[in-house]
């Protein structure tokens, strides 16, 4: 029987749990391939992986980057994103493969991601009215994204719609992807049986100052591709007028992403950004089968 996936598991200092990863992958019900991509690992992952299908890049280009490096490698009708420290049930593969198969309509499938001690870490990720991405742990049948953690794309319709935002690095690569399919009139559904255990905070520290700049960056960016000008220029605006007046605030909570000098290199890296970014903006409107500002009345907020 033909694999009808490839599973990309991206790693970076991934040692300590990849082996864990890889095993339940040798479980699975399905056939499928597995590629592995390297970034740059230098705390002995190499020697861990050694036995499988290897992409080594030679610099760490994040979560995105990995998967971006691989997409032209896959030749099976569907692509799965998996984390390294994510440890998927033994149906899991098959479950979203089933989803898929019988939803023409949708073109990607997102996992029951459980942490370790059993709670639900996501289901699906919702756009907030402040365009935000959040994982929600109770949904229907379809989401408005996916979770990039544990997840089954159809491969065309992501080619399609551009592919994985590389220079994202890492965070809000899924959402935005998951925004490009819906312009492009495509769906994405959560498929509850096709479950993962996942140790958050393994292979990168949320709450670092890094993981808030990305966060912070991305978001922006994501609104400046997919979401109606209007909404964009707007939390633009809004990110900047927060930004003015923290040093005059009261009970600034104690966060990376309201520190001053964070936020001003966060503008910074978006300004620079812009060119590129209208240039995007323009490409994606041109495949878009359906307007910004219907994606967003659909789905913002809710």
């Amino acid at each position: 029987m033909s694999a009808l996936s490839t599973v990309v598991v991206v790693t970076w200092r991934g040692r300590d749990h990849i082996t864990a990863c890889l095993d339940a992958l040798a479980t699975q019900k399905s056939p499928h391939r597995t590629i592995i991509v390297d970034n740059a690992s230098d705390d002995g992952t190499a020697a861990l992986i050694s036995g499988h299908e290897v992409v080594r890049l030679p610099r760490n280009r994040g979560y995105a980057g990995g998967l971006a490096a691989v997409l032209d490698l896959v030749d099976t009708p569907y692509v799965a994103w998996l984390n390294d420290d994510a440890v998927p049930d033994p149906s899991w593969l098959t479950e979203l493969e089933n989803a898929l198969e019988g939803d023409p309509g949708a073109a990607a499938a997102t996992s029951s991601i459980l942490l370790t001690d059993g709670s639900t870490q996501s289901v699906g990720v919702a756009l907030t009215a402040d365009g935000h991405g959040k994982d929600v742990v109770l949904a229907g049948r379809e989401v408005f994204g996916f979770c990039g953690g544990a997840a089954l794309l159809r491969t065309a319709e992501l080619r399609a719609a551009g592919g994985v935002p590389a220079d994202f690095f890492c965070y809000y690569e899924d959402t935005d992807t998951a925004w490009r399919l819906r312009l492009a009139g495509h769906r994405v559904i959560s498929v509850g049986p096709a479950r993962v255990r996942h140790r958050h905070g393994a292979s990168t520290r949320p709450g670092s100052a890094l993981f808030h700049r990305w966060n912070e960056r991305n978001r922006l960016l994501m609104l400046l591709r997919c979401a109606p000008a209007a909404v964009a220029v707007r939390e633009l605006a809004r990110f900047l007028v927060i930004t003015a007046l923290l040093p005059v605030r009261r009970n600034v909570p104690d966060a990376a992403n309201f520190r001053v000098g964070l936020r001003l290199r966060v503008f910074g890296e978006v300004l620079l950004r812009v060119p590129v970014t209208v240039v995007q903006r323009l490409v994606i409107g041109v495949r878009a089968k359906i307007a910004r500002r219907d994606v967003w009345r659909d789905w913002a907020g809710r």
